[in-house]
């Protein structure tokens, strides 16, 4: 990537992706997919901010889980204030920095997955970085179709829990030899 670009990164190759039906005899009402891509930008003088975003369209839930903030190549020993700027719980508009990085004595900070509802605006506030940002995107979309295979798996178990016959208490032995 050149120097002062921001972009964002999508892996082809997925981190994780989980299918949820029930757990331990519990039903969940609609199968559940999670989707979690890697998700970087850069920040600096060039580029000072980026915007995170999802189609409007889209019915599933996006979460953007960051890690660390790290100062790369090239970054000088000054101050890099990096801000985010999302929506609160009462959708208004806020501004937050959540790091200040100087190569001398903080050049990284962990985020420990931090989460953000799109749509997310990355600046940075002061110095020249370059700033890393890194993390990852989920995808969380639930499914309302229930395929023919679980409903007949669904129905054996049911069969199999009316077949149990129920657990009769011991008979007391009379004497010991």
């Amino acid at each position: 990537m050149a120097a002062g670009a921001a972009a964002a990164l999508a892996v082809l190759s997925q981190e994780s992706r989980v299918r949820a039906g029930g757990v331990g005899g519990l039903r969940v009402p609609a199968p559940v997919m999670m989707d979690s891509f890697f998700f970087g930008c850069e920040l600096s003088g060039h580029t000072r901010s980026f915007t995170f975003k999802v189609e409007e369209e889209d019915d599933a839930e996006h979460v953007l889980a960051l890690t660390m903030l790290c100062l790369t190549e090239g970054a000088k020993d000054e101050c890099n204030v990096v801000e985010v700027v999302a929506r609160n719980h009462d959708h208004q508009e806020i501004a937050v920095p959540v790091a200040n990085l100087r190569l001398s004595c903080q050049p990284m900070l962990s985020l420990d997955d931090f989460q953000l509802q799109p749509p997310v605006t990355f600046r940075l506030k002061s110095g020249s970085g370059p700033v890393r940002i890194t993390g990852r995107h989920q995808i969380v979309t639930i499914s309302n179709d229930i395929s023919e295979e679980e409903e007949s798996d669904e129905e054996e178990s049911e069969e199999d829990e009316a077949e149990l016959c129920p657990i009769l208490p011991a008979k007391k032995q009379g004497g010991r030899p």
